[in-house]
């Protein structure tokens, strides 16, 4: 018994001496042999020993101790470091954790951890690989040989950093395999390296993701700790998958709606966008109301009215999948917006007098009367201006408004041209009815 005591006492000093070494030594015994001498270590010189490890290592040694026990530990930890080995324990003994932490450390960590929806906060992986800058490369490559005889995950690339976790560099495989065995890592390493914020969005980082052509990204906090690893496959991945989500609610479906799910949820999901879009058919069958008596003293005009409302339809359906794209590549912003809109009215007003005189032309050879060629050709030109800005400004300013701009634009932009088309050609032609005698 005396001596374990002697030998705890001697591993107390070596921690209080020298924590970083202290917990590099503790990195190479076997986990459980390490989680034991924690465990018979004072809290504060375990927090010592712990605050020099590695985020995943700490949270590996931990678990197999009682909950109580980490507890009285990450208490003694900064609270930027206990939330990185926080967020690496399995779920259940996290949860067995929380209720013995003190109302302000765990509201501090619970900040630290919360990040917001669709950043690099929520999609990194913080399972990555971190050598200390002062670690000769034999002991590095010893380490990758241990991995690979483990069979563990293959990781991208290897990050090096100081006694807090802070990023310093990057791993080259080849300068690690050439130089000399007993040469610090920091020596070979590549500084210059490139990392985000946990609070960089999604859209951001799709976009650094297709210009640096990078595997993996770091993820840093505000003290420069390293905390997670973004690996683009899961960035690109996450995006298709906004994409067909998007394309499901621009057309009133449910975005978590599968090809195979419940029959009622599919109906819950859908049948209240099908009542909204019942409205607004209601809406442009009140215009063709308004005008149902002339129609029937002019039959030819039915014949062009879901000529004009499609081609509204479809050209504006055009400039929505633009503006949406747009919005999704972070092209578009809150400064060139409504420059975008005046382009959309632009290239509505070229389609439309293009598409209006083919359409003239077509209903004065059909009809032989050039004058409901000059009608038809005159509203599909305004539903065509009409539909280029609807399709700009509607996800526009259901964005400005807070909303999804994918959010069912489809069939708000579907009742602009359909009113907007019905009315334009069914009141030019009243105004011109003499014409058309």
């Amino acid at each position: 018994m005396k001596k374990r005591e002697a030998a705890i006492e001697l591993v107390k000093k070596f921690i209080q001496n020298d924590p970083v070494k202290a917990a590099q030594a503790l990195e190479d015994l076997p986990p459980r042999d390490a989680a034991l001498l924690l465990k018979d270590l004072p809290p504060s010189v375990a927090a010592q020993c712990v605050g020099s490890l590695t985020p995943t290592v700490a949270a590996r040694l931990l678990e197999l101790n009682s909950a109580q026990e980490a507890a009285e530990i990450l208490h003694r930890t900064s609270k930027y470091h206990a939330a990185d080995i926080f967020r690496n324990f399995n779920q259940d003994f996290s949860r067995t954790v929380i209720p013995l932490l003190n109302q302000d450390f765990s509201k501090d960590m619970a900040e630290i951890l919360a990040y917001p929806n669709e950043s690099a906060g929520r999609l990194m992986n913080t399972d990555f690989l971190s050598f200390r800058h002062d670690m000769r490369v034999k002991e590095v490559i010893l380490k990758l040989r241990q991995m690979a005889k483990r069979q563990l995950p293959a990781t991208s690339y290897c990050y090096v950093v100081d006694a807090a976790n802070n990023l310093l560099g990057v791993l080259n495989m080849r300068d690690l395999l050439l130089a000399s065995p007993e040469t610090p890592v920091e020596e070979i390493m590549i500084r210059d390296v490139f990392k985000v914020s946990p609070f960089t969005d999604r859209e951001e980082l799709v976009m650094l993701a297709k210009r640096r052509h990078f595997l993996a990204v770091p993820v840093t906090g505000e003290t420069g700790r390293l905390i997670g690893v973004v690996n683009t496959a899961n960035i690109l991945a996450s995006t298709e998958e906004e994409a067909t989500e998007d394309l499901q609610i621009l057309f009133g479906a449910s975005a978590e709606e599968r090809a195979f799910s419940p029959v009622w949820f599919k109906i819950t999901r859908r049948l209240p966008w099908l009542t909204v879009n019942l409205g607004t058919a209601f809406l442009a069958g009140a215009v063709v109301a308004a005008f149902e008596g002339f129609i029937a003293r002019f039959a030819v005009l039915a014949v062009f009215l879901p000529i004009i409302a499609g081609q509204g339809g479809n050209a504006g359906t055009q400039t929505l999948a633009i503006v949406l794209r747009g919005m999704l590549m972070r092209e578009i912003s809150a400064h060139n917006a409504w420059q975008l809109v005046k382009t959309e009215l632009f290239i509505g007003l070229v389609n439309g007098l293009a598409t209006g005189l083919l359409t003239a032309a077509a209903a004065w050879l059909w009809k032989g009367n050039a004058w409901l060629g000059l009608i038809v050709g005159l509203a599909m030109t305004v539903n065509m201006v009409c539909a280029g800005m609807a399709g700009a400004l509607i996800p526009i300013l259901m964005k400005r408004m807070g909303y999804d701009p994918a959010h069912s634009s489809g069939i708000f932009l579907t009742t602009v041209t359909d009113v907007v088309g019905f009315f334009a050609f069914l009141s030019t032609a009243w105004l011109m009815q003499g014409k058309l005698l």
